[in-house]
């Protein structure tokens, strides 16, 4: 499994614990409230946050595990990088829609953060799936 493999397993599981965790606090606080009263704000940076070091963490942890491990990238993973991220942008688009149209329709603060914020998880998700398909299988010929 070559270094960028790795790191695309990592974002893969960083995205889904932390996207996981951030939907059970959520969900725990709302205690038969609506959601939109559910206080967020303060959760989701700490997600993140946490998210974001927990992926650097578990690279520098895979870099001691394997010292001697080639990090050199060769032009096979610059293109699955490339197609990964690709394929993963699609979401990110898709929520700066959504949030614009959720914005010009009014809609509570809660419901646009957290669709921007869903959608950020889903491009993390598929292009890191994308990723690890094609490391697995060979890359697609257009």
């Amino acid at each position: 499994m070559t270094h960028d493999e790795k790191r695309a397993w990592i974002g893969l599981f960083v995205a889904v614990l932390g996207y996981s965790a951030y939907v059970a606090v959520i969900a725990s606080r709302a205690d038969g409230r609506s959601l939109p009263d559910v206080p967020y704000a303060s959760t989701l940076l700490w997600t993140v946050g946490a998210a974001i070091v927990a992926s650097i963490v578990a690279e520098i942890g895979m870099a001691i595990v394997n010292p001697g491990a080639s990090r050199t990238r060769d032009v096979r993973d610059r293109d699955i990088g490339r197609l990964g991220d690709h394929v993963g942008q699609s979401f990110v688009v898709v929520g700066a829609v959504a949030a614009m149209l959720m914005a010009m329709a009014d809609w509570d603060r809660f419901w646009i953060a957290n669709v921007i914020y869903l959608c950020f998880v889903l491009s993390a998700v598929l292009g890191g799936i994308t990723k690890v398909i094609v490391y697995r299988r060979s890359f697609p010929q257009w």
